[in-house]
């Protein structure tokens, strides 16, 4: 299999800001001035989940005008969530294919320019119709979820609770982080309920942020930097729309058949990955990430966080840089943003929280687990 390697990655501050999202992607593109002449550039691929918060479609040609890059190819893929890392999955196809030398990926996302009531409805396009209709939100379909695994495993709202501790702690020694403040599970489990057992503590924020990758071929990447990050594996995997169609309520499945691919891929072992980066849109998908990725066995995924095993220094880190619920949530920013941290920890760049890792898998996910891409990095 011919490699793609990631030489370059950024990412703006994350949190409710100001800034368009074409100022947002200027922001982070910045980042990888230092390495990549834009003139490099020969393909643009843009994750975004919805048109609904800025009204505004064709984000392809607005990236490209924005970053000096026309009139090369650009354009915009989506999978709710998981748009980010879709981009990115072009890109490294585009290069695998020798289509392209060097292809930038693109996440952006400004949710906060929508009210709560708006975002929540832009989020239900992501379900089957009939759950629309029903009122069925998408943290309804992870609350579902949550009660299901509850019963039949032993978990508590304290383990969930858990996750948003671990995330929060580390988010701390992340300065592009939505929220730096440490939680208790005491202040986990008084906040707000969202959709019982879920509580606001157990959920992402609405944020705006962009990130951005720079993909290229060997012969690219050994011109452009003295240490590129080889993409050993980049997959795709589907399930069905509503939690309620799946022959398992509770197993997401589509993060589990795009991790296997990845792992023959890659030709490593669950054990190999020193650390990763996953979708905690909400605590529980967090735990049912570590069942999927083969970290641990089926149904006790929630012992991981309950003893602690996924903080930086545990048994496999997860999250370092606060995951979805501490970092931030810019919808078709998140899946680039988990890459932006993996490029940090496997470059050394990533300060106080460096883990010392050399192998990183990042999984991003949208709808409710409805599709998941998979990608394994190697320093």
């Amino acid at each position: 299999m011919v490699l793609a390697y990631l030489v370059a990655a950024g990412m703006s501050k994350i949190g409710k800001r100001e800034e368009s999202s074409r100022e947002l992607v200027e922001e982070a593109f910045r980042e990888v001035l230092e390495v990549v002449d834009p003139r490099e550039i020969e393909a643009v691929y843009v994750g975004v989940q919805s048109e609904t918060y800025e009204h505004q479609i064709m984000y392809g040609s607005l990236i490209a005008e924005a970053l000096g890059l026309l009139p090369r190819e650009a354009y915009r893929v989506e999978a709710c969530a998981a748009a980010g890392a879709l981009a990115l999955h072009n890109a490294v196809l585009a290069v695998r294919s020798g289509l392209v030398d060097v292809a930038l990926a693109v996440g952006v996302e400004k949710m906060t320019a929508k009210s709560t009531q708006e975002v929540t409805d832009a989020l239900m396009a992501a379900s089957d119709l009939v759950d629309q209709l029903s009122g069925v939100t998408i943290p309804a379909h992870y609350a579902m979820v949550a009660r299901r695994y509850m019963y039949l495993y032993g978990a508590t709202e304290e383990d969930l609770c858990a996750v948003a501790v671990k995330n929060h702690r580390h988010a701390l020694e992340n300065p592009k982080a939505h929220f730096r403040k440490a939680i208790s599970v005491e202040e986990c489990l008084r906040s707000k309920p969202v959709a019982t057992p879920l509580k606001l503590l157990d959920s992402a924020p609405i944020s705006d942020g962009a990130a951005l990758a720079v993909v290229a071929s060997e012969r690219a990447a050994r011109r452009l930097t003295d240490a590129p990050v080889k993409i050993l594996a980049s997959t795709v995997a589907t399930d069905t729309l509503s939690v309620s169609q799946r022959d398992d309520l509770i197993w997401p499945r589509a993060v589990y058949e795009a991790a296997q691919r990845a792992y023959r891929q890659s030709g490593l072992e669950p054990s190999k990955i020193q650390v990763a980066e996953v979708h905690d849109a909400f605590t529980i998908n967090e735990i049912l990430m570590y069942e999927a990725l083969g970290f641990a066995e089926r149904g006790k995924g929630y012992l991981l966080a309950r003893e602690g095993q996924t903080y930086i220094g545990g048994k496999i880190p997860v999250n370092p840089d606060g995951g979805l619920k501490a970092r931030g949530h810019p919808i078709g920013a998140t899946g680039l943003a988990q890459i932006y941290e993996l490029y940090l920890q496997l470059t050394g760049r990533a300060g106080r929280r460096n883990t010392g890792a050399e192998i990183g898998i990042a999984v991003n996910e949208g709808g409710v687990n409805s599709t998941a891409v998979v990608h394994i990095l190697s320093a």
